[in-house]
């Protein structure tokens, strides 16, 4: 007889995704959806064409989660009526299938749940995500250049669209910087996590000594915000420069100045954009994340000054958040959480949904905990 004794874990899940659905609010949700549909198919829409995009972005994320939280609630439901199928039949295949879509959906019901811990301000927008090369030399270029797959490979199994903006070839191995940019629901609270320093530990491929070089690369995470054309930006307070967008080795992808760098000069501020063939649409884009980060930088100026009225929090995320050893343990440690891996190839290859995950908890758990 088998034995598929699977209620307790399924009136977990249950109890578990019903708490999912009311922070969620669905009805709110499926009004919001309602509302943008309207406006979608109103035909003056692109008329405003910025107006446009927020309307059918909007809509996009939000059909997509709630797709996604109906189909979880679905297949709550057919799995029930698998387990009970497969113990009136005793059908040795359906308890299988039982058991793996069982182990399945626990994964998938914790992820949702992870996102409920997402409610920060800019939390549900699409993420530009920045890497720089520190330290290291040819082993921390090369270093960057892998943390880009790496999440760009994240993306790519998430089904999410990704979009590379700009990147600056090192004139050996890797890159120096690279900047692009995800559109999905919460990519930004998501992908916040992330920022910090990341530490290489391995044998360096580009020594003769086999001696061990530690290396270091800083990733920056910022939300993509339609609000960030509100910041006024005097034209006598750029330095813009425009140049032609090259790949590796120098060999020229365009043949026109299309590239576009843009100084802000009172903060220093850079901002380069390579990747549309026409300067006007690299500059307009280069002025959007220029402008989004003159918001942030002017908001955490006055996070700063309520701080320094309020008093000092000890809670703080601190600098160096991860480290990947290539050789010997053969192990990657988030140094905030204690999550570890001792797959670096997996991790290295997108498989970083534990550590994002426990990220989001360590920092909702810090967040109560000073706010009490």
């Amino acid at each position: 007889m088998l034995d598929l004794d699977f209620s307790a874990r399924i009136r977990a899940l249950r109890t578990t995704f019903d708490d999912i659905a009311a922070v969620l609010d669905l009805p709110r949700l499926e009004s919001e959806i309602a509302d943008l549909e309207t406006q979608a198919s109103a035909p003056d829409l692109w008329d405003d064409p910025d107006a446009a995009q927020r309307v059918t972005s909007g809509l996009s994320h939000r059909q997509a989660r709630l797709r996604r939280v109906r189909g979880v609630e679905q297949r709550l439901d057919d799995l029930e009526v698998l387990v009970e199928l497969a113990t009136e039949a005793e059908d040795a295949d359906a308890a299988a299938e039982a058991a793996t879509e069982l182990a399945d959906l626990e994964k998938t019901v914790q992820d949702l749940e992870v996102q409920t811990m997402l409610s920060g301000e800019y939390d549900e927008r699409a993420a530009v995500v920045t890497i720089r090369s520190g330290a290291g030399g040819d082993d921390a270029t090369d270093f960057a250049e892998m943390l880009l797959r790496m999440y760009l490979r994240w993306a790519e199994k998430q089904g999410y669209t990704s979009k590379v903006l700009d990147t600056s070839y090192a004139e050996g191995a890797g890159i120096k910087s690279a900047t692009f940019e995800i559109d999905a629901p919460y990519a930004f609270g998501t992908l916040s996590v992330e920022a910090g320093t990341h530490r290489l530990a391995r044998i360096s491929p580009f020594g003769s000594a086999d001696k061990r070089q530690t290396s270091f690369a800083g990733v920056e995470v910022i939300p993509l915000l339609e609000e960030a054309t509100e910041v006024d930006v005097p034209e006598t307070d750029l330095r813009i420069d425009v140049y032609r967008s090259s790949g590796p080795g120098g060999q020229s992808v365009n043949t026109t100045d299309s590239a576009v760098r843009i100084t802000h000069l009172p903060t220093g501020l850079v901002v380069s954009m390579q990747n549309e063939k026409s300067q006007i649409q690299n500059r307009a884009a280069a002025m959007r994340v220029l402008q989004t980060r003159l918001l942030l930088l002017q908001r955490e100026e006055e996070a700063a000054k309520k701080k320094e009225l309020a008093g000092s929090i000890t809670a703080s995320w601190g600098d160096q958040i991860r480290s990947y050893f290539l050789y010997g343990q053969q192990l990657v440690k988030d140094l905030r959480t204690g999550h570890e891996s001792t797959q670096p190839d997996s991790v290295f290859d997108g498989e970083i949904d534990g550590f994002i995950a426990a990220g989001i908890k360590w920092r909702s758990l810090e967040q109560a905990s000073a706010e009490s």
